[in-house]
């Protein structure tokens, strides 16, 4: 038995300074990020052709990564906006937007499974979110094959079996299926399979790489109409 005091949100006074520097550190965090993208924006007009061009480089570099960034956030919709980047950008962008979706789907596996559960515990409590407080109080207290039988009653009937045995046959079915943001889009899903702690990094690593792979590889080699 958990002792109650584990999940009960303390009072709003006590709680609401922690959540308003939390939200202050993200938003400096986006507008920092749009003030540098605005930046690089103002001084391609003022640059030569040879030095545009490596310009123009640059910010494709920069948006590639915070494309990645931006998946890597919990209940954003991550495939359908690197299928728009495809669509407007041509097969060229293709193998581009499939490492960038590997590399932001690992890094918040990466994120999960490093934050701290006593920390990630104290803000779920701040928002007064008691079945996510309750869900990272059994990841802290109960042994793994405990923690799969929870994961496998929190999901739909037919994908409960693969919680249990293939567990990362059923990630890559995840992060596959349309509308999967309302289980917390991609980033959300490799974050919650970081913290639970059940998805060994190779392993994690090799499902993303073969989970994400279809789509680019299908517009790269037969190009971008085939989403349309």
């Amino acid at each position: 038995m958990k002792p109650t005091d584990a999940i009960t949100p303390p009072p709003w006074h006590r709680s609401l300074p922690r959540l308003i520097l939390r939200l202050a550190v993200i938003g400096g965090m986006v507008w920092g990020g749009l003030a540098l993208f605005d930046w690089l924006q103002g001084h391609i007009a003022d640059l030569e052709e040879a030095a545009r061009s490596r310009m123009m480089t640059t910010i494709v570099i920069v948006a590639i990564a915070a494309y990645a960034a931006i998946i890597a956030i919990p209940f954003v919709p991550a495939i359908e906006i690197a299928i728009a980047l495809m669509v407007m950008e041509g097969p060229i962008m293709a193998p581009f937007v499939w490492i960038a979706t590997v590399l932001g789907l690992l890094l918040a596996y990466v994120i999960g499974r490093r934050v701290s559960l006593d920390w990630l515990h104290g803000m779920f409590r701040d928002l007064h979110m008691i079945r996510a407080c309750d869900m990272v109080y059994r990841i802290k207290t109960e042994p793994p094959e405990n923690r799969l039988a929870s994961l496998s009653d929190r999901l739909p009937r037919w994908l409960a079996p693969l919680a249990t045995r293939y567990r990362y046959a059923m990630l890559a079915v995840l992060l596959n299926v349309p509308g999967n943001v309302a289980l917390g889009g991609g980033g959300g899903i490799l974050m919650l399979a970081g913290i639970s702690r059940l998805f060994a990094p190779g392993w994690t690593l090799l499902t993303v790489c073969v989970a994400t792979a279809p789509v680019p590889l299908a517009v790269w080699f037969m190009g971008a109409d085939i989403l349309k």
